[in-house]
Formats: structure tokens, C-alpha cells, sequence
């Protein structure tokens, strides 16, 4: 029997996401006694902070720091919990009811849920300029994956180009790993440090500031660093071979490169939160789509909670601090007696803690505008290749948001759903018609969000309790 196959159909919670805010969450749940069932893509737990921990050839402390390996004491806590937990498993859909579909080794399968604790956590924000699907070309959070999981790092002419905390991370990781790097570009937008100013205070007084100086200046110390980089493209026929780029309003400038590694930030993963039905707000300091929840990561669906960066970016810290919450609550509507439960207050006032720094650092690196609208002959849908003048053609002729571009453009309609270029998309169209990214929305999602084959789909049962789930969908 297949470990599908073999899975009770009801549980009390269901954990999708098994990095800091999942187990998180779940460690608190089946520590309370609550059947809790954890579902994650990756061939462990950790999610992308703490990918691989269990299993990285990185055995350098110093290269990955500390942070990194503070993710041991959680996934040991979690493996200890009583939690069921089935990784390279994905979840293809989830309704409102806690139905959720499963996929793994070719099959698929329903289970139900009580309570569902979504902690799909963050995805790099699209970065599409000229040549970005060129091979060769990847984001630094891919390339970071490659290093935790195997030890791996480019060996030929590198060039990061970008901006944000994950930048300056994985520099120093690289170089602390015997890499090299022919140039950094910074593309932080000066306007943006100088709005970052008013909020400097509490970014001042907490340890994030000594640290990010200090991993900055590693890594100014051995790289290239050229910063107000206003403008990028990256040359190639058949492959990356140099980036092209601008600082202020100089002169073009060009650096041979065989690999190019992209990044601006990381946002919330929405697409599975959005397709079961959760309420989704604009926020306009991070620049993206964040859900609408209570302190305990509850949204307005009944058995419905999110936690983690999928409830907004605010890092590892506050990832464990909204993941335990989601468990204390999950917990708590399902009648767990309060002394088997933690407290929300210590997870509460941490979470606050955590809070106070970050709006320096969302406004800080606030990406540009010129690298989140990119020019008319920039592709910005991957998986279609629509270009940006192709979305401004179809607002021309009357689409009006994401869901009636599709119509026009088959933009969003790929394997990624839309997830390299959804937030690319509504502001394109936003900045077209005039109005507020708010107001342009987002795509409309629907099950399977994740690509599921015929065969997976044959393989699930269709009578019994399953009927109406297999309606659903």
C-alpha cells in the first residue's frame, strides 16, 4: 500500500508547509495530542531558510551561520512532536472545509481536516528585465538552495544583481564557501533609503543592524560592489554571456558573465491561500498581496489559518512566533484544555518585537519601479512568453484585470499559475489604467495550483466520502 493510500481520511489539523512556521505550528498541535498531519514538497523539513539542515554537506558552520543552523533544535522538537509528517508530497488543492488534494509517486488522494494551518511560506519576487529567461540566469534564492542542499556554488564568471538582505546573505555564503564573485550590483533605489530614514530608530536598536553591516562588509571587502545600478539587461544568444547596466544617468556599462543570479525581495506564496477562498489585501509597503487574519493567523474562513511569510515577510524569527500561534489556536478551537497549550502571550510580545525593525528594512529595499514595470519588449510571462507591451495592448482593448488577460493573452495560464509573473502583472496593468495595484487585483485562482497529471487525477477514488470532495474540485 502506497504512504497515500495508507493515510487516515479525517485528521484534527493539516499542516501545508514544513518549514519554521509549519513545524511550528504542528509542534505545538501534536504535543496538545491532536492528530496532525504535515504535507511538504521538499525531501525534508525546513523549508527554504532551513533547507537540507538534516542533511547538507555544508558541515562549516561558518559557512551558512547561524541563523541557519538554529533551524536544528526546531526540526528536532518537530520529528519528536507525534506529527505525522509525508514530505515530496504536494497539496493541489483545499477548500473551505478542509478537503485538501494530495499528490505523491504518481497518486492522488483526498484527506480532510478540522482545522488547516496553510505555512507555504515566501517565493522571490519576479525580476523581469531583458534576458532573464536566459540560460544561465537564476535567482539567488535558487542558487542558495543549491548550496545548503549540495554544497554547490558557480565555479565561472558570477554577477548578483539586485537588491534586499538575501543578496548580501548569500554573497557572503559563497565567498565563506571558497567562491568567487566578479561584481555585485546594487540596485537599491537611493530614494528609497532616504524614505527608509524615519524608521531607522527601531531598525537601529535592534541586533539587525550590526549584523547586516558586519555580513556587508565581508563581502565589500573581496567583491566589486557597484551600487544605484538605475537599469540591467543581460546579453545572450543561446546563454547568459555579460550583463549590461546603468548607474544613475551614466554611461552604459558591461561585465562578461556566465552566470547571473537576480533578486529583489521575497513575497508571500498566495496561490494555494487565494484558490481556497481567503480574503487578500494590497499592502502597499511591501508591495504585494498579504491575507487578512487575526493575531493567531486566523482568516475568515472557519477552519482556515495561515502563518509564516505567507502571512507576510518578516523572516525566520517571526515565522516560529505566527506558526506557534496558529497551533495555540488551532488548539484552542478545537477544545484542547489550557494547560495543555502554551501561552500566546510570550509569542505575542516576541511577534511585536520582531515587528518594530521591519518597516526599515520593506522600505529600504523597496524594489524600483523600473525593475517591477518592466519595458514593452520585456517578457513577463515565462511560461507563455507575453511580453509587457503585449499586457498593455490587451488593457488597450478592454482587459481589465489579471482574470480578462488571460482571455486575451493565455498570461498566468502556465505550470507556475502565475506565480513568476502575477505581481508583475497587476501593476503593469495598474500603472496602464491609473489606478491602484488594489484595485487591479490579482489572478483568479483555482485548484489543481499545482500541476497534477491524468493519471494522478485517475487514480483517486470516487465513491464514498470522496464523492463530494472530487465534485468540489
Amino acid at each position: 500500500m502506497s504512504r497515500l493510500a495508507s493515510l487516515p481520511e479525517m485528521w484534527d489539523v493539516l499542516v501545508v508547509g514544513a518549514g519554521p512556521a509549519g513545524m511550528a505550528a504542528a509542534t505545538v498541535t501534536a504535543s496538545a495530542g491532536l492528530s496532525t498531519l504535515v504535507i511538504d514538497e521538499g525531501p525534508g523539513p525546513g523549508g527554504q531558510i532551513w533547507r537540507a539542515i538534516m542533511t547538507t554537506p555544508v558541515m562549516s558552520r561558518p559557512v551558512l551561520g547561524s541563523d541557519y543552523w538554529a533551524g536544528a533544535p526546531a526540526v528536532r522538537a518537530f520529528y519528536e512532536s507525534g506529527a505525522t509528517y509525508l514530505p515530496s508530497t504536494q497539496v493541489w488543492s483545499l477548500d473551505a472545509d478542509g478537503v485538501a488534494g494530495l499528490s505523491a509517486e504518481g497518486e492522488a488522494r483526498y484527506v480532510s481536516a478540522r482545522r488547516v494551518v496553510i505555512a507555504t511560506g515566501a517565493m522571490e519576487r519576479p525580476f523581469p528585465i531583458p534576458g532573464w529567461t536566459l540560460p544561465g540566469v537564476m535567482t539567488a534564492g535558487a542558487a542558495q538552495g543549491l548550496l545548503k542542499t549540495s554544497g554547490l556554488y558557480p565555479s565561472d564568471r558570477l554577477v548578483i544583481a539586485g537588491t534586499g538582505p538575501l543578496v548580501w546573505l548569500y554573497a557572503a555564503q559563497l565567498l565563506a564557501a571558497g567562491g568567487r564573485i566578479s561584481a555585485l550590483l546594487d540596485t537599491t533605489d537611493p530614494g528609497a533609503r532616504l524614505a527608509a530614514t524615519r524608521s531607522f530608530p527601531a531598525f537601529a536598536a535592534s541586533p539587525y543592524l550590526a549584523k547586516g553591516l558586519a555580513l556587508m562588509a565581508r563581502v565589500r571587502a573581496r567583491v566589486r560592489v557597484l551600487r544605484k545600478v538605475t537599469a540591467l539587461s543581460i546579453d545572450g544568444r543561446e546563454r547568459a554571456t555579460a550583463v549590461r547596466f546603468r548607474r544613475g544617468g551614466g554611461a552604459e556599462e558591461q561585465i562578461p558573465a556566465d552566470t547571473v543570479l537576480l533578486h529583489q525581495g521575497v513575497v508571500p506564496q498566495v496561490n494555494l491561500a487565494m484558490a481556497t477562498g481567503v480574503g487578500h489585501r494590497w499592502d502597499d509597503r511591501q508591495l504585494c498581496f498579504v491575507p487578512e487574519i487575526d493575531p493567531f493567523g486566523q482568516t475568515g474562513l472557519e477552519r482556515i489559518a495561515i502563518a509564516g511569510d505567507g502571512a507576510g515577510i518578516g523572516g525566520w524569527e517571526m515565522a516560529v512566533e505566527r506558526g506557534r500561534l496558529a497551533g495555540i489556536g488551532a488548539a484552542r478551537a478545537l477544545g484542547i484544555a489550557s494547560d495543555l497549550v502554551p501561552s500566546p502571550n510570550p509569542a505575542l510580545k516576541r511577534l511585536r518585537a520582531l515587528a518594530r525593525p521591519r518597516a526599515f528594512l520593506d522600505t529600504f529595499y523597496r524594489p524600483a519601479v523600473a525593475f517591477r514595470r518592466p519595458a514593452p519588449e520585456t517578457i513577463v510571462c515565462r511560461c507563455e512568453e507575453v511580453t509587457a507591451g503585449d499586457i498593455a495592448k490587451a488593457v488597450d482593448i478592454g482587459a481589465l484585470g489579471p482574470a480578462q488577460l488571460k482571455a486575451y493573452t493565455r498570461c498566468g495560464m502556465g505550470p507556475c499559475q502565475g506565480r513568476m509573473c502575477g505581481l508583475t502583472v497587476t501593476e503593469l496593468m495598474a500603472a496602464k489604467r491609473g489606478v491602484s495595484p488594489a484595485e487591479i487585483g490579482y489572478f483568479r485562482l483555482r485548484p489543481p495550483v499545482k500541476p497534477i497529471t491524468l493519471a494522478e487525477l485517475a487514480s483517486l477514488p470516487v465513491d464514498g466520502a470522496n464523492v463530494k470532495a472530487v465534485v468540489r474540485s
